[in-house]
């Protein structure tokens, strides 16, 4: 399976959007998250002290993805952490819903060791969309930092 993200340019002004894909709603999601966690700071420089899991179901992908993202974001906040790994797992189950259950890694936010990048405020529906094409699923993301 594979993933990516790319951030974009001139698409919201004072914002962040990305387009990220995948093989799957599964790798969608992996890649959506990467493009988060990466704006948010290098994961690189982010130890894995802190860990939460989180599980959601949606009936529709696109709300999924917005949920997990929001997540995120939530998270950053009431915590004070950025994120440097996570796992997730999505299911569709027999009614058609998906079912999504994660496990995010990070520490507490420390710019002595940490390398910031943006305070990411919430993730927006503004030109947000998720479409599958064939066996491919792509999504557009503006992210308010």
């Amino acid at each position: 399976m594979s993933h990516s993200f790319c951030f974009l340019d001139d698409i919201a002004t004072a914002d962040l959007a990305f387009d990220a894909s995948g093989d799957s709603l599964q790798e969608l999601l992996h890649g959506a998250t990467c493009a988060v966690i990466d704006a948010m700071a290098d994961p690189s420089t982010v130890g894995s002290a802190w860990r939460k899991s989180v599980e959601r179901t949606e009936e529709d992908p696109a709300e999924l993805l917005f949920d997990w993202l929001s997540d995120l974001v939530y998270w950053k906040d009431a915590d004070g952490v950025v994120f440097s790994t996570f796992t997730l797992t999505i299911t569709c189950g027999d009614d058609g819903s998906w079912h999504l259950k994660g496990e995010l890694c990070g520490e507490s936010v420390n710019g002595l060791v940490q390398v910031l990048r943006n305070d990411v405020k919430g993730i927006t529906k503004h030109l947000y969309h998720v479409r599958q094409k064939g066996m491919c699923w792509h999504a557009r993301v503006v992210v308010d930092v």
